[in-house]
């Protein structure tokens, strides 16, 4: 069993349609040790619980995506407080802020709190999304102290540090290996090792060599890579460690 631990990825997404299950199988049948679907509504929630009964490496997350918030999401929320409790579901997500869509920021920020309420309810992590919203997302997690991961990090370090003090883990994936990826280069240089999680959230963000193509599991070796060339360290040591990470934050053994 290999070492790559993807801590947040949507295979639910239509762009896996054609070939979903060859896919899944070859992968964990070569490096991927485990994957963790990511709810956005209930439907994507529900579909994570399915798929974690079909494959063993497979975990799910449920949660309301800020992109799909709506005047009925009061009452998706007690849907979403029932699936958490199936086996197999390890955290409350993909949950927080996205200020780049025209999406009621008051609406966002009640379901996020609501979310992570509910998160502290059954003692699970959650796993953030934070999109042109550090400064709200930073003041939530200050004032909440949730256990998880605030996902695809594209804050300064600065924030990635206060992050790291209140026992979070910091998620990076492709964007990291992008010649425009400064800041993120930076973060993960001053995030500790043992605050860092490799993910894709696939099929989105494939890191260089492949960008711009779909992403999948196995393109978490190219993150892996860049954030050994970072820390002086090999890819062996990065893999066995953020998978060794996100044992403990999602509170499995792999």
């Amino acid at each position: 069993m290999g070492d790559i631990f993807d801590t947040h990825s949507h295979y639910n997404d239509s762009a896996f349609d054609s070939d979903r299950e060859e896919l899944l199988g070859s992968l964990f049948a070569g490096g991927l040790c485990a994957a963790v679907n990511q709810g956005t509504d209930v439907p994507s929630s529900e579909w994570g619980i399915e798929y974690s009964k079909k494959y063993k490496g497979m975990y799910a997350a449920v949660g309301l995506h800020p992109e799909c918030l709506s005047e009925n999401s009061f009452e998706d929320l007690k849907v979403i407080k029932k699936l958490a409790g199936f086996p197999k579901v390890v955290a409350i997500g993909e949950i927080g802020l996205d200020y780049y869509y025209d999406i009621p920021r008051e609406l966002q920020k009640d379901i996020f709190i609501r979310q992570l309420e509910l998160a502290d309810e059954l003692s699970l992590p959650v796993n953030i999304h934070d999109r042109d919203a550090h400064g709200d997302t930073l003041e939530i997690l200050r004032k909440y102290k949730p256990k998880g991961i605030l996902h695809c990090f594209s804050g300064s370090t600065e924030m990635a540090l206060e992050v790291v003090k209140l026992g979070m883990y910091i998620g990076f994936g492709g964007v990291i290996t992008f010649k425009n990826a400064r800041k993120t280069v930076e973060a993960a240089r001053a995030v500790p090792l043992e605050n860092i999680v490799l993910e894709t959230d696939c099929p989105y963000l494939s890191p260089v060599p492949n960008r711009g193509k779909r992403n999948d599991s196995s393109n978490i070796i190219y993150t892996a890579q860049t954030i050994a060339e970072i820390k002086g360290l090999s890819t062996e040591e990065i893999l066995k460690a953020t998978k060794s990470n996100a044992e403990r934050v999602y509170n499995v053994s792999i």
